[in-house]
């Protein structure tokens, strides 16, 4: 059986090659940001938030603590802390599950299927209860407000292009176009 310090660490590489952005904080193995981007056909798709988590010393055999740096707008997820509320994590970790598990199935799931009967934020719950399209409505001012790339460090093209420096747009790349002496 492998040290849990050994396990954190090839979880944590393992995140770091996925399509995650991790960052380390303090170049602590256990202690990092990841980029999380809304899942596709929710009414997250588009926001980005930056989720802090934190490995106990028994992790994989004791659970991460997950929670979302920007706001959420989500039942399940405390809108001040962050805090998310996820049965898979807080009661049923198992040292089978991985960190790539977290982000690329336990938090999808917890954003497409909400458990409003048991919030977190309970003005979530109760608004998804009884008016879900103000609910999506809220969610996706949430999204606009507090998830856009930029509010977790991400760079658009725009942007990445607008630093003085030229981008490759700003060359004419015709190549049929000759400048100076041609040598024969």
């Amino acid at each position: 059986m492998s040290s849990p310090s050994k396990r954190r660490d090839t979880d944590l590489m393992k995140l770091m090659m996925s399509d995650f952005k991790v960052e380390l904080i303090n170049d602590e193995m256990h202690h990092f940001f990841v980029h999380f981007h809304g899942p596709r056909d929710s009414h997250y798709q588009g926001g980005v938030w930056k989720v802090r988590v934190e490995l106990p010393d028994a992790y994989p055999y004791k659970s991460p603590s997950i929670c979302f740096v920007n706001k959420m707008y989500h039942p399940n997820v405390d809108v001040t802390s962050g805090a998310v509320c996820l049965d898979v994590i807080k009661q049923t970790w198992s040292p089978m599950f991985d960190l790539v598990n977290i982000f690329e199935v336990f938090l999808p799931q917890l954003l497409l299927y909400p458990n409003p009967s048991d919030p977190l934020n309970r003005e979530a719950g109760a608004l998804m209860m009884s008016d879900t399209t103000a609910y999506e409505q809220r969610v996706k001012e949430y999204c606009q407000e507090y998830a856009k790339p930029q509010d977790v460090g991400i760079v658009s093209e725009e942007e990445k292009s607008s630093d003085g420096e030229p981008s490759e747009d700003d060359y004419d790349t015709a190549e049929d176009e000759v400048v100076g002496p041609v040598d024969p």
